[in-house]
């Protein structure tokens, strides 16, 4: 059975999403991004809110764009080569392929898609992470801390959930940028 995982950029006070502003992720980071790149590249399917899904279409086109280095080619291939659900009431139709929409999150599909998987999904978003992670069925968070205070907006983890972690990976780069992984005890 596939891991279902969720991984933000997060302020050191814990916002997937500030309200002002941006996070000051350090994503841009040559070292960060190709970190991120060899962690997600196994991804077989990413489960996207409409807001996430719109940011994250970008990379359906990306290696197109003159003068881009090899990690955020290789970046845009491993994302394409990925199935892409959208979770959205309002969305008309999608600009990426592998792509489809659903109109509901359905915490049983969401099981029965990770049972039948050959790979690991994600669920991106904080919106929509937080339904997966009332419904007991994110399996893994990594958490991409950055050096920022934001003092508000959305947070990483949804209020009224009590979760017992266990840390089992950790790494500090040069920028001062921590990822965290996870899991579930």
């Amino acid at each position: 059975m596939a891991q279902l995982i969720y991984a933000m950029f997060t302020s050191l006070d814990g916002y997937a999403k500030a309200a002002e502003g941006d996070l000051g992720t350090g994503a841009e980071d040559q070292e960060v991004h190709t970190f991120v790149n060899d962690l997600f590249r196994p991804v077989g399917t990413y489960l996207y809110g409409r807001r996430m899904y719109e940011t994250m279409v970008y990379w359906e086109t990306a290696h197109t764009e003159p003068g881009q280095p090899p990690h955020i080619v290789q970046y845009a291939r491993d994302w394409q080569a990925a199935e892409k659900v959208v979770y959205s009431t309002t969305l008309d139709s999608v600009s990426s392929a592998r792509t489809r929409i659903e109109r509901s999150f359905d915490p049983d599909a969401v099981r029965k898609l990770k049972a039948e998987a050959e790979h690991d999904l994600t669920v991106d978003g904080p919106h929509l992470a937080a339904q997966a992670i009332r419904a007991g069925l994110v399996d893994e968070y990594h958490l991409f801390i950055t050096t920022s205070v934001v003092g508000g907006g959305t947070r990483f983890f949804p209020d009224g959930v009590r979760l017992d972690l266990e840390l089992v990976e950790e790494r500090v780069f040069g920028s001062g940028l921590i990822h965290a992984r996870y899991r579930n005890r």
